[in-house]
This record gives structure tokens, sequence and C-alpha cells, in this order.
């Protein structure tokens, strides 16, 4: 074979083997879906690259596009919906290329209030670049009010690695998830920069005084944890807070997340680089905290979501894991704050699965990474 035809060849190796990864799960899945007995319903189609979904409190749904677009979703009183054909006016400018792009929505716990949802995405130019968050008030007309909270320090180049998740901690505190902006590796175990960090601010962006790191020389106040990749889930169950995160190739990890604790990237991985070389030759080392467990080969896990509803009592106490590279999503049942036996769910799809989300009715609702990505309802069969 001319050497020009080999990375075609290898191409289609790899082709092929996803088919019959694919084949494999969705035999898998197959049969788990008679036990589990669901029915995949679209919500919304024709959306581009999908990546996060937020309830209202009047049933609305928010869908972030990643090219920097947020989308609205109307439920009628009947139980329909409808995908609004202009997208909200009033977002901020978003830095749109590659990784980088509208991220995460998150509503305010207290909306009837506040009006307010929180958004995440990259902020700035190819040269310099960093996450942002803002609030904002969901107006008749759009998004006012728009304030930032947030702004990752300092400025990165490239467009890779900006993590984006957020959640709630019980107290009002708002925690996001900032990837190591693939450059310098170390930085995410050094505490003056942002990158490879867990950051914790107050609802306005505020610091709140039991950080860990608060008062530290030459620290980031707002740090929680070091030494990740590229957070990619983010939740919290009770006073638990669960995040997973890409490895390298292999080293996919999900954490629970402890203030001040170190995750260990880049000294510690159960990933080699994408060359095939090792990132470093330590799995575990004394003093980070060890994942709970972790996904070699990798499955490229995206959003992350609690499931405790009352549409499938099978499901509940489990977390659920998107899957960009398996295509499908992993059911990871939790007891005592251990990870059990997981399931391998929907991937009869065969799509990228970027966010998973339990919603208010108890339904499991899905996105689809793509250029027509949608919005899926996982409801059991028999259900209207």
């Amino acid at each position: 074979m001319p050497s020009s035809g080999i990375p075609t060849a290898f191409r289609r190796i790899a082709r092929l083997h996803r088919r019959v990864a694919a084949g494999l799960l969705g035999l898998l899945c197959a049969a788990g879906a008679a036990a589990a007995d669901y029915r995949i319903d679209t919500v919304a189609e024709g959306l581009e690259h999908p990546w996060s979904l937020g309830f209202l409190p009047d049933g609305r749904l928010l869908v972030t596009e990643r090219p920097g677009r947020l989308r609205v979703i109307d439920q009628d009183a009947d139980g329909g919906f409808a995908l609004r054909a202009a997208p909200l006016a009033g977002l901020p400018p978003v830095f749109a290329s590659g990784q980088a792009g509208l991220f995460d929505v998150l509503v305010d716990p207290a909306f009837a209030q506040t009006g307010r949802i929180y958004l995440s995405f990259a902020h700035g130019t190819a040269r310099a670049n960093h996450l942002r968050v803002v609030h904002a008030r969901v107006g008749a007309d759009g998004l006012e009010a728009v304030t930032p909270v947030l702004t990752t320090q300092p400025a990165k180049t490239h467009a890779q690695h900006f993590g984006g998740r957020m959640a709630w901690m019980a107290d009002g505190t708002l925690v996001v998830g900032m990837g190591d902006g693939n450059l310098e590796r170390t930085d995410a175990l050094r505490l003056h920069t942002h990158l490879g960090k867990h950051l914790r601010i107050d609802r306005d962006g505020g610091i709140p005084a039991d950080n860990p790191f608060v008062g530290r020389a030459g620290a980031r106040p707002e740090i929680l944890s070091i030494g990740h990749r590229n957070p990619q889930g983010l939740v919290r169950v009770g006073n638990a807070l669960y995040a997973h995160e890409h490895g390298p190739k292999g080293g996919d990890e999900l954490n629970r997340i402890v203030p001040g604790a170190n995750y260990g990237w880049p000294i510690t991985t159960d990933g080699v680089d994408y060359t095939g070389a090792r990132v470093t030759p330590y799995t575990r080392w004394p003093g980070v905290t060890p994942p709970l467990t972790h996904w070699t080969p990798s499955i490229a896990p995206a959003g992350l979501a609690w499931y405790d509803g009352a549409l499938f009592p099978e499901w509940r106490g489990s977390l659920f894991v998107a899957a960009l590279v398996e295509r499908s999503v992993r059911r990871v049942p939790m007891a005592g704050g251990t990870p059990g036996t997981q399931e391998v769910l929907f991937a009869e799809l065969g799509e990228r699965i970027r966010d998973v989300r339990a919603g208010p009715d108890g339904a499991l609702y899905l996105l689809t990474d793509s250029a027509k990505g949608r919005v899926l309802r996982v409801v059991p069969a028999a259900a209207d």
C-alpha cells in the first residue's frame, strides 16, 4: 500500500471499529430497553450543536446552541412542545470556534423572584480568551440586565478545554468547572491561575469566605479544587458534588469534589497521550484524590444528571452520564457515594449525546450533538 493511503486505511478501520462497537452497544441497549420499558420522543430538532438544557418554572425549556444562540421551547397545556423560530435576543458576544462557544444554562433557584438565568460561554478572541459566566433576566423580548459574575484568569490562547458546566450548592453558591486550556498542563496544579480547576463564587460574583484557598498568597480565591483536565459534567446530590472530566486517550474520570482537594492532572491519569506516549507513569499518588471510577478506553463524558424521579423507579438513585464517543448514556447507580454496575442506555440512537437532564416531570431529557441536533424526552413506553 502506498504511504499516502495509510491514513485513509486507518480511518476506514476506525470507522469499522466504531460501527462494530455501536452494534454491540445497541444489542446491550436493546436488552436493557425491554427491562426499562422506555420510549424516546423528539421534543425539538434542527438545533446547531445544542449544549445545555434548562427548565423554567412555567414549563418553557431553554436550550443553548454552541455557536452562540439561546433557544426557547414552549410547552402547551396538553404537554406539547414547540421550538420558537427566533433565538432570544440580548446575548452577550460569544467567541465561537472549535470547542469554544455558548455552553451551560442554569436557572436561578429563586427564578420566580429574580427572573434570572446564568450562562457560561467563551469570551474574547482566538489569541486571548476566557470562560465567562453572566446572569441575566429573561424578559418578554429577550435577555435583560446581563451582568458578568466570573471571567477566568489569565487569558489563554486556543479554543480548547473550557469546561463550562455549572451547579448550585445547597448554600446558594455557584460552582463552575474550568478546563486546563490544553496548553501548559501543569497549570491545573498551580494556584495563580483558574485553569484546570473547579471554582466557587457567590451568586453575584463575590468570593465565599470559606473557600479553601482564601487568604493564601498568590492563590486565586475562587478555587474550590485543582488538578482537572477538562470538566464536562457537574451535579449536586444532597451535599455531595459530583463531576466528570475528559481524560486524554482513556482516563475519563468521575469524581466527588471536595474543597481543597487535588485530583491529580497531569501528575496522575489512567490515560495516555493521543500519540500513545505516556503523560505520566503514575495513576495514583499520595495526596491525590483518586477517581470514583474511570473510563478507559474513553467514552468522552459530557453532561451529568442525578435521577430521583417517579417515572422510572428502577433508575432512582443513579447518576446519568452522557457520552459523545460511545454515543450512549451511562447509568451509574450510587450507593453510599460508591458507583455500582453501570448500564449502557440509548445506544440505539447512534448519536453523540452532549447533555442529559432530569426534568421536573420525571422524564429524562437528552441533547444530541450535531449540526442538526435534537432535544429528546425519555418516558415510560406506556406514557401518554
